[in-house]
């Protein structure tokens, strides 16, 4: 397995980090991870180690104000920003792999982004997968933060207590507040709007533990994809990658991404 390190110049030349693992030989497909909310794309181990011996390629970027990227902890003037960040990265990809087959793995706040990439790019990828994400329906308040000045509740993310640890032991997580009023609630109030323009083939997993089974269902409905699967998993939290049963989850993609490549 190959790992490389980089940067490249995002939107207002903010630097972007990204690193990428490479199998031995030309890789069957690859999956472009968009991480979520106060991680980084170095929390997605158990998808390389995974994929990248199976002979898949690998590339995930810190999103701006994230990680080892530049900007303000957790802030973005605007979260097509994210968007435009991602199409950066993804140029960059395709260069680099002029023939290769995409797919976008978001998580989380991540699956938000991937989705408003799709309603712009979506003829430039092979398929979407989304993991600890969703929709709320027409109508329904919209999800609600932690009360102000609190954190994220990390117990939510996963049932391993090796996981949270790392979790809360991660220099490179932001630890802080939610902002209250973080861009990601209002675009996802959007996107309900804007969902059924994606045509391209979907994996919408997600674990049923907590509140994601619920949302997840609701993008499995509105999107527009003929080609879309759901997949929850029963008492299975935020964090599916990162659960005790990933290598199920894993499975169950690596089986969705064959018929597909």
């Amino acid at each position: 397995m190959k790992h490389q390190e980089a940067n490249f110049k995002g939107y207002r030349d903010f630097n972007i980090y990204y690193q990428y693992w490479l199998p031995e030989g030309q890789p069957k497909a690859i999956l472009l991870i968009a991480h979520g909310f106060a991680e980084h794309s170095g929390r997605y181990d158990n998808v390389v180690n995974y994929f990248v011996p199976r002979g898949f390629a690998v590339y995930a970027l810190d999103h701006r104000g994230h990680g080892k990227s530049d900007g303000e902890r957790v802030q973005v003037d605007d979260f097509h920003d994210y968007v435009l960040d991602l199409k950066t990265f993804f140029d960059i990809i395709r260069r680099k792999n002029p023939k290769e087959k995409i797919f976008l793995i978001g998580h989380s706040m991540g699956s938000i982004i991937s989705l408003c990439y799709c309603l712009e790019y979506q003829s430039e990828l092979t398929g979407l997968i989304t993991s600890g994400g969703g929709l709320v329906k027409p109508g329904t308040p919209p999800m609600q933060p932690p009360p102000p000045g609190q954190p994220l509740p990390v117990a939510t993310l996963s049932r391993d207590p090796a996981v949270i640890a790392a979790y809360v032991n991660d220099p490179l997580v932001y630890h802080g507040p939610v902002p209250v009023n973080h861009a990601m609630r209002n675009r996802m109030q959007e996107l309900t709007a804007k969902v059924s323009s994606i045509h391209l083939p979907v994996l919408i997993m997600a674990g049923a533990g907590g509140e994601d089974g619920a949302r997840s269902k609701v993008l499995y409905d509105m999107i527009g994809s003929t080609d879309k699967t759901h997949k929850p998993y029963a008492g299975l939290l935020h964090e599916i990658f990162n659960e005790p049963e990933y290598l199920q989850v894993m499975a169950d993609m690596e089986e969705w991404l064959k018929k597909h490549i």
